[in-house]
């Protein structure tokens, strides 16, 4: 393979600042078409080279594609101020209308890259640049509300926000030290931050992170704006998905940050997406990854899925390069099947693929919470049952904000929350008296559940606001206890997300809380786990239950709330799981995972 690469070529953008941008293209005169990715990290960290969740640089490069790698505005060798996601669409558009302009590209384009990488993408495909022709976002959102920032249920993704935002401060810092400004003791105050999770997430009041936000006002921004305001609407690709008329490629992970999102826009797109093309060449990938290093293989501390789960073993380059042959070539004889999703089934650990997503044959069944009102821990006698329940009872707990359940595992973005991302065992956090635990008896047959997960809850509070958190958790015989999927729901935002209402102390609500999505199938010999409770920490943050700005409260403000969930006919608290039947002989019957 012999191609030419330009270092620092710098493209203008409409203000007047040009961006640092290297550029490979491949032997021979051209014009070739060309693969932009847009990067805050470093066009030159070999990271975004050698990621195995992102395609084979080298590979686009001959396979004919002019690969392009910018650095965004405020980073590495682009000049200006980084703002994040605040001039990644206008910025993408220039880039590409450059990219159009140069002799050496045909005027075909596509985009790709993940997480950061991916907002860049998003932002720019409603405007619908004549140049884009695809788009392939890894592990991102087209909703940064959503994921990663915020959550569907208006909670704040502390562990994302903090520890990104702290990382991106150190690169902001670092670059104005070279420069000659900024406080060099403010290096070891943000690390400190990122080496002990307790110095980073535990300090009150939320907003109170001076060290972060000189570096990176856009910290406080978000602090700012916990209803999804114009602020998160003007940066909301998925509002405008009738707009976009490009197909995308997702990839994501079953215990990414931005899982829920990744599978939104999708669903989104084939509905709304904005051309035919948009609708049909949406495509989606996800395996039992995290956003995390090194969890690309799916192995992790208290669960493995096997070689076969690798990133590497699925194919990423190999899909991407399908996807933009058809998209941005046009090679209309590329192989383009009828199955456009291709998920691993946990349980069974196995690849397959689907014609779309949501399943076809999906069935959404309740499975109701019942017990005698001692569902604390898991020793306790709450129960999950298909059938219905006859009496009306109450689950009380005890929320102490000083006090909050830790995070195990799950759609954490990284270490820094204390603890690793992913299928961890929540035996620890079960014993505890503000957990509510629902479990089903032992299954004598396998349940698969792939698809989007719904609790629903009937609840009462002693405080103005609260929240109110779920999990999906898979019992395995020998009394592991892994997480599936997670959500969270503020009670302040139980109707809207821009209009907040309080609650009326002792009033029974009913809350839907949005648990991701997943696919696992519960293997006999496992049950069904539903755990219940008020906080989820640092994964989310501590409600402080007056009922004010959340991230402006001190350690003195915190109030205990006194938390029900109440459940029977009347009430009917309610997990609801897409279960999907498939031949007996998909499904192992034995009582432990294939290794």
């Amino acid at each position: 393979m012999t191609f030419t690469v330009e270092v620092d070529v710098w493209v203008p953008m409409r203000d007047g600042i040009a961006l640092a941008t290297n550029v490979w293209r491949p032997e021979g005169p051209g014009p070739f078409p060309a693969l932009l990715v847009r990067t805050p990290y470093g066009k030159d960290d070999a990271g975004l080279y050698g990621n195995p969740k992102l395609p084979d640089v080298f590979a686009f490069v001959d396979a004919g594609y002019a690969v392009v790698a910018q650095d965004v505005r405020g980073t590495s060798h682009s000049p200006g101020t980084f703002a994040p996601q605040t001039h990644e669409g206008a910025d993408s558009l220039d880039t590409l209308a450059w990219l159009a302009d140069q002799p050496w590209c045909d005027g075909a384009v596509g985009m790709w890259g993940g997480s950061y990488m991916g907002f860049a993408q998003w932002q720019a495909a409603p405007h619908n640049p004549p140049a884009l022709r695809a788009i392939a976002p890894v592990m991102s959102s087209a909703d940064p509300y959503a994921a990663p920032w915020r959550s569907p249920g208006g909670a704040l993704s502390q562990d994302a926000v903090l520890t990104w935002s702290t990382l991106s401060a150190v690169r902001n810092l670092s670059r104005g030290l070279a420069d000659g400004h900024g406080d060099p003791a403010d290096v070891h105050a943000l690390m400190s931050g990122l080496a002990d999770p307790r110095s980073l997430h535990n300090p009150l009041p939320l907003a109170d992170r001076s060290a972060v936000t000189r570096y990176l006002p856009w910290l406080g921004e978000v602090l700012d704006h916990p209803e999804r305001d114009e602020f998160w609407q003007e940066i909301s690709a998925i509002d405008h998905c009738d707009r976009i008329t490009v197909p995308a490629l997702q990839i994501g992970g079953w215990y990414d940050v931005f899982i829920g999102e990744t599978v939104r826009s999708y669903t989104m797109m084939r509905r709304h997406g904005g051309s035919a093309e948009a609708r049909n060449g949406q495509r989606l990938l996800i395996g039992p990854w995290s956003h995390a290093d090194g969890t690309d293989l799916g192995t992790y501390p208290d669960r493995s899925f096997g070689l076969a789960s690798s990133i590497k073993t699925v194919g990423v380059t190999e899909a991407h390069l399908r996807f933009f042959d058809r998209w941005v070539q046009g090679r209309t004889e590329t192989s383009d099947d009828a199955h456009r999703v291709r998920i691993f089934v946990m349980g069974i650990d196995r690849w397959r693929d689907e014609v779309d997503w949501p399943l076809p044959d999906t069935r959404y069944t309740d499975f109701f919470l019942a017990g005698g009102g001692r569902a604390n821990t898991a020793g306790g006698d709450g129960v999950l049952t298909r059938d219905a329940v006859s009496g009306e009872t109450a689950d009380t707990f005890l929320y102490d904000p000083r006090r909050p359940v830790p995070s195990l595992g799950g759609t954490v973005l990284a270490s820094a929350s204390g603890t690793f991302p992913g299928p961890a065992d929540q035996t620890a956090v079960e014993t505890r008296e503000d957990v509510l635990c629902f479990t089903t008896p032992v299954l004598e047959h396998p349940v698969e559940v792939t698809g989007h997960v719904t609790l629903v809850l009937h609840v009462s509070s002693s405080a103005p606001d609260t929240d109110f958190t779920g999990k999906l958790v898979d019992v395995h015989p020998d009394g592991r206890a892994i997480l599936l999927c997670e959500g969270i729901q503020r009670a302040r935002y139980r109707t809207s997300l821009t209009d907040p209402e309080p609650l009326e102390p002792g009033t029974v609500y009913e809350l839907a809380i949005d648990l991701s999505v997943t696919a696992n199938v519960f293997l006999p010999g496992h049950r069904i786990r539903l755990e219940v409770s008020s906080s989820n920490f640092p994964r989310y943050d501590r409600n402080t239950n007056t009922g004010r700005t959340i991230a402006g409260d001190s350690e003195d403000d915190l109030a205990v709330a006194v938390n029900r969930v109440h459940h029977g006919p009347a009430r009917p608290s309610r997990l609801v799981l897409p279960l999907v039947e498939r031949p007996e002989t998909e499904h192992p019957t034995a009582t432990e995972e294939p290794t």
